[in-house]
């Protein structure tokens, strides 16, 4: 909830697209923390602090959408966003417990979601707008 309010006072006053490339960079480096975690408490400081910019995050993804995508494809985007999370939520737990099944470790896990992290805030961060349609304009006579 507060990441939410806050991360969304923050967007309004600098810009949806600037807090969150500083959201999604947070987060990367956030997920990048779980693998130097050594005791329970560290853990669950780390997950209050990741936890927190995720929430945040969620929010300005439909402000980028609104303002970069015509009204005629919110749902093929908005659609299309959330079957993206959902897929990586849902085989996330899956290609963790391969991971450690394989490595004995999650740093490997770790390790590879920073690199997504970093390379989700490089593309937002070189994201440009959609280009706008040319208006029709009437012929003279």
């Amino acid at each position: 909830m507060f990441g939410r309010i806050g991360f969304g006072l923050a967007g309004d006053r600098f810009g949806a697209q600037r807090v969150l490339v500083a959201g999604l960079l947070a987060q990367a480096f956030g997920v990048l923390a779980y693998a130097s975690v050594g005791q329970l408490g560290g853990f669950y400081a780390v997950a209050v602090v990741v936890g927190f910019i995720y929430a945040g995050t969620m929010p300005l993804y439909a402000v980028i959408i609104r303002e970069n995508f015509p009204m005629r494809m919110m749902g093929t985007i908005i659609g299309g966003t959330a079957m993206a999370g959902s897929l990586g939520m849902s085989t996330g737990p899956l290609l963790g417990g391969l991971i450690y099944d394989t490595f004995g470790t999650y740093a490997p896990m770790y390790v590879g979601s920073w690199g997504l992290g970093l390379a989700a805030t490089l593309v937002l961060a070189t994201f440009k707008p959609f280009p706008a349609q040319p208006t029709a304009r009437l012929a003279a006579t």
